[in-house]
């Protein structure tokens, strides 16, 4: 159902779009269907505001992460300036250090 559902909306190209949890509970091959389906509109211009607790799918889909933890939204990311291990710290909502810059 959600691969049909991600196909009808992405054929209207929105101007945005927000997906929460895209590939819940869906096969492999459909998952990457979806994530292809979302990196599709995203390159043709399309804002995507992706929600998910899958990790490995935010860094596939986004370019930039930010994480809401104890009812707090954090700066945003560039999906390469991140690790696994940094989203962790961020969702603990234990201050991280100052970037460098």
């Amino acid at each position: 159902m959600q691969k049909f559902i991600v196909g009808r909306e992405t054929r209207l190209a929105p101007k945005m779009m927000v997906v929460a949890q895209p590939t819940w509970g869906v096969d492999v091959g459909a998952a990457q269907l979806i994530h292809q389906a979302l990196i599709a509109l995203r390159a043709s211009g399309t804002a995507l505001l992706v929600i998910s607790e899958e990790l490995d799918e935010l860094f596939t889909i986004c370019d930039r992460i930010a994480v809401l933890a104890q009812g707090r939204l954090s700066q945003t990311f560039a999906t390469t300036e991140l690790t696994i291990d940094r989203v962790g710290v961020l969702m603990s909502g234990v201050a991280e250090e100052p970037m460098h810059v």
